[in-house]
């Protein structure tokens, strides 16, 4: 087959019509403020809350430091319970708290942690369970709460996929004692860079919105905080993009149904599992690759769509607790942690973004298809 002429990337950011964008930079130019909490991002702030259905919501510049926040406006410390199927920043939220990730494998089916293997890693030093929304798929939430309100412990959801989510009719923010949801340009939902954190408790809030500003209120200053406020520009790019991401995320839905369609027979390709009962934002569409069944391992496959212009990730891949800064941790061996380990050697993510036309995510599945029957010798 045919390489595409162009090349396919993983995702595409979703983006603001350039002429709108214009007139609110127009009056951000006539306000002359462009950061601290400015009108664009007081608006945004009050929008995404409504849109997100939380009760309370604080913008920061990025997801990582949000996260990296909620760690110190539930006054974490010891060790925190999480995932090392997820992106860096979420061990990374914690290590730069000086709080011990521990590690906990994951399910199968959904690639998320997995409760029933979270109670025998707990200590007299556990704080804190930091679960992930993997791909916008819901964790068990409520036998997640089960066990936190068993031991005392707080819940802190990484939902940096899981942008208006909703599960069992109930918005994901309202589930744990914060959550937090990344904007960067990868996401479904960006403010080309930014994140929020979300309570259903009004002193997180004011306490989050507190240290996300040096510490600062009155002219007195408690305890350490840092700068983590998003800028004007990119919370007008926000209040832009909450009018279209609805309309994304249904062409991800779309597009989502055709994978499913044109994969579903080919040999060696597994597709995740929805969660029932959620409403999803199809943030990326991961298969699983069985090298028995398909003729190629992942690694063989992600070189191989290379030379067809298609740009594929190992998402997540490597795990967490195989970094060389947390290996050394005892909950990072791989005994401890087999399914997670092998979830990170066979996980791939296809291209998927509201811009992908029907045609090439059908060209992507028939290039699948026909590598996997070239590598087991058999002609097309």
């Amino acid at each position: 087959m045919e390489s595409f002429p162009k090349p396919i990337y993983v995702t595409q950011p979703l983006l603001p019509d350039i002429d709108e964008l214009k007139g609110l930079l127009g009056k951000i130019w006539d306000s002359k403020q462009i950061s601290n909490n400015g009108s664009m991002a007081q608006t945004l702030e009050k929008e995404l809350s409504s849109f997100l259905k939380a009760e309370y919501l604080s913008l920061f510049v990025n997801g990582t430091i949000a996260l990296e926040i909620a760690c110190k406006v539930l006054r974490l410390s010891g060790e925190v319970i999480t995932t090392p199927f997820t992106f860096a920043a979420t061990c990374h939220a914690l290590a730069l708290n000086n709080i011990k990730p521990v590690f906990c494998d994951i399910e199968e089916d959904t690639f998320n942690i997995n409760p029933e293997c979270i109670e025998p890693l707990i200590t007299q030093n556990t704080t804190a369970i930091m679960p992930v929304h993997v791909f916008g798929n819901p964790c068990r939430v409520y036998d997640i709460k089960k066990i936190a309100d068993k031991y005392g412990l707080k819940i802190i959801y990484d939902a940096a996929h899981a942008f208006g989510v909703k599960y069992l009719g109930k918005p994901i923010s309202s589930f744990g004692d914060i959550s937090m949801f990344s904007f960067h340009a990868t996401k479904v939902y960006n403010t080309i860079e930014g994140g929020a954190l979300t309570f259903n408790n009004p002193y997180y809030k004011e306490r989050a919105d507190l240290l996300k500003n040096f510490g600062i209120r009155d002219d007195n200053v408690n305890e350490p905080g840092t700068n983590g406020k998003l800028n004007e520009v990119q919370a007008a790019v926000g209040i832009l993009l909450l009018e279209k991401v609805e309309g994304e995320i249904k062409r991800r839905q779309e597009l989502t149904k055709l994978y499913r369609h044109f994969l579903k027979d080919i040999p060696g390709i597994k597709l995740m599992n929805e969660v029932e009962g959620a409403d999803y934002n199809y943030p990326y569409f991961v298969i699983r690759v069985q090298k028995d069944e398909y003729g190629l391992s992942r690694d063989e496959l992600f070189e191989r769509l290379k030379q067809y212009n298609i740009f594929a990730k190992k998402y997540f891949y490597p795990l967490c607790s195989n970094f060389s800064c947390y290996r050394d941790i005892k909950s990072a061996s791989k005994e401890n942690l087999p399914i997670a380990q092998t979830i990170a050697d066979t996980v791939l993510a296809l291209p998927l973004y509201g811009a992908l036309s029907d045609i090439d995510v059908e060209k992507i599945c028939s290039i699948i298809s026909a590598i996997s029957i070239i590598s087991r010798g058999k002609s097309i």
